[in-house]
């Protein structure tokens, strides 16, 4: 049963609750009007106040599950709005390749963490079942002190904070073994270059020669990491990134998804016309307004800003809804 389905069918239960209530109020009431003895008066006064409590209850649950089902609805049309130059080429090597690493990168603000979920969640859910490592760079790392990164590393994955990077690969490597790894390395644009090479040469070539040796196309298992490079600096810099699937890609080859850009009033409104059935009707009443308003208010097309403002004109509020849809 899916998530949509059981909320329906929770609601489907309490609106029955709450029909049910409502008789029972109505007919307390209608005793109450006749009833002559005070003693009596005072029970169905009494039943009365708890029945209507009762009721207010449900009608807080009711109108919280509608809001869960109206968001859900624009959670998934939100699924399917830009991003799909970088969806379509990380398709493409997941399809094929069970093991690999990836860039997203653009500039702040442009939905980095929101697309790293689209990619796992509708791609490769089963993921989510296996190891997750998820490491805050701005936290812990200074331009030159790539100590800080092995430490945590290591604690992450369950050593000893002095463990060597040959161990923390094997723990990995012997983890993918297993179950699926996935391996997020936040804000890496807070990395030198040549921390980040060290870490590509170090740690991922490592691990990805020692499962490229155990044949990763005959386990069922993946093993994907993620760089977020949070100010689009990454991209430019001198490293052996492949951007598109040839016959020569190794998994030791760091993919560049495609930097991620602003959404058009095209985009915006072919979008609008293609999702109109999870979304508010008002949004496709008045659709070129729609869609001006929310150029206007995210900075002609800013990702984050943008669907903030969805979701505003929506009846929900993208801060709350983000740490439900947002589980990486």
């Amino acid at each position: 049963m899916s998530s949509e389905q059981h909320l329906q069918h929770k609601r489907h239960a309490l609106q029955e609750h709450y029909d049910l209530l409502a008789e029972k109020l109505k007919r307390l009431r209608r005793d109450y009007a006749i009833a002559a003895d005070t003693l009596i008066r005072f029970q169905l006064e009494k039943q009365i106040e708890q029945t209507e409590a009762e009721l207010n209850e449900l009608a807080q649950q009711l109108g919280d599950l509608e809001l869960a089902l109206s968001s859900g609805k624009v959670y998934r049309a939100l699924l399917k709005l830009g991003y799909r130059e970088q969806t379509r080429s990380f398709r493409r090597f997941i399809e094929t390749h069970s093991v690999g690493a990836f860039l997203i990168h653009g500039s702040l603000y442009y939905g980095q963490r929101w697309l790293l979920n689209r990619l796992v969640v509708q791609n490769v859910p089963n993921i989510m079942t296996g190891k997750i490592v998820r490491i805050e760079l701005s936290r812990i790392a200074r331009k030159s002190d790539s100590a800080a990164l092995w430490r945590e590393l290591s604690g992450r994955v369950g050593l000893g904070r002095q463990s060597s990077i040959p161990e923390i690969a094997e723990r990995v490597y012997q983890w993918w073994r297993t179950q699926n790894v996935l391996l997020i390395l936040y804000d890496v644009d807070c990395l030198s270059e040549t921390f980040l090479h060290e870490l590509i040469q170090d740690f991922w070539l490592l691990l990805a020669t020692k499962v490229k040796a155990a044949n990763p196309q005959a386990s069922q298992f993946k093993l994907l990491m993620f760089l977020i490079d949070y100010d689009g600096c990454v991209g430019s810099w001198n490293i052996p990134f492949v951007e598109r699937l040839d016959p020569t890609w190794k998994p030791d080859n760091l993919v560049k998804l495609p930097e991620i850009n602003q959404f058009s009033d095209d985009e915006l409104t072919n979008w609008l016309e293609y999702a109109e059935d999870e979304l508010p009707i008002k949004l496709i009443d008045q659709l070129d307004e729609t869609v001006q308003t929310i150029l206007k208010n995210s900075d002609n097309g800013i990702p984050e800003p943008a669907l903030g403002e969805i979701c505003h004109l929506s009846g929900c509020n993208w801060y709350d809804e983000e740490e439900k849809w947002l589980r990486l």
